[in-house]
């Protein structure tokens, strides 16, 4: 395991975020790891699955950017064991396009997906959006006030699972239970794309059921129209062409 640090700039800049690279691929981890460093990342570089789990334990990084097909164990294996114990955003990367409706089914847990080859632009690209969602939840987790450095917290949408209820700025939205279970799953992962036929499997307790995935859709609908008409700026479930939905928080900035 290697552990590489950006270059020090003059200028006060805040601490460089660190990103775990799981990839036994020399050439493609040196290619990451190089354009990440030109872009203010921090880097580990892991080889392995079964190595790759201890190390995010340990190292904390800020996102995991984690190849399929690793020695020791797989991607997905490594991932699941990850997301028994941390949230951290993870980055799946696999040789194959049509690989990704398979995990997306098969809810590894991975909050995006790179189909190599891949352009090392994109994934930075990925990454930093990826953290931005990340960080619009820690702001909007914390509190209904400013944040600082002019930057707004959004007004909390809070889930209740005992009441099975979903409130903004404490005044409940009006849905059903369906739509409950759906926004609920959805805010359990802001960024990370669910599946349709992910969503149907939750919505129906993973019972066999005769249903149009676009059954979805239609919920979907409702769920924005319900979120817009309150009034939840800052909050939006947003599609994600030929694959599914995410839900996703933004940061307001005052002028």
């Amino acid at each position: 395991m290697n552990t590489k640090a950006a270059s020090p700039s003059t200028a006060p800049t805040p601490a460089p975020r660190h990103i775990l690279v799981v990839e036994d691929d020399h050439k493609i981890a040196d290619m990451l790891t190089n354009y990440l460093h030109m872009h203010g990342f921090e880097t580990s570089v892991c080889g392995n699955g079964l190595d790759a789990v201890p190390l995010v334990r340990t190292l904390k990084p800020a996102l995991v950017l984690l190849d399929l097909m690793l020695p020791g164990q797989d991607g997905m294996a490594a991932c699941q064991q990850v997301r028994a114990f941390s949230a951290v955003p993870i980055i799946m990367v696999t040789a194959r396009v049509d690989e990704i409706d398979r995990l997306l089914g098969l809810d590894t847990g991975a909050d995006d997906y790179v189909c190599k080859p891949f352009s090392p632009r994109e994934v930075v690209a990925r990454i930093k959006a990826l953290l931005r969602r990340a960080d619009g939840l820690l702001a909007a987790s914390t509190s209904n006030t400013p944040g600082v450095d002019g930057v707004a917290a959004p007004a909390r949408l809070l889930v209740d699972e005992v009441s099975m209820a979903i409130t903004w700025d404490q005044r409940p939205l009006p849905l059903t239970p369906v739509e409950f279970r759906l926004l609920a799953l959805l805010m359990s992962r802001p960024g990370r794309v669910f599946s349709r036929s992910a969503l149907l499997d939750h919505m129906h307790n993973n019972d066999l059921r005769d249903v149009s995935d676009r059954v979805i859709d239609s919920h979907i609908k409702n769920l924005r129209r319900k979120l817009e008409a309150t009034g939840a700026m800052g909050h939006n479930v947003a599609s994600v062409y030929g694959v599914g939905y995410r839900y996703e928080v933004e940061l307001a900035v005052e002028g």
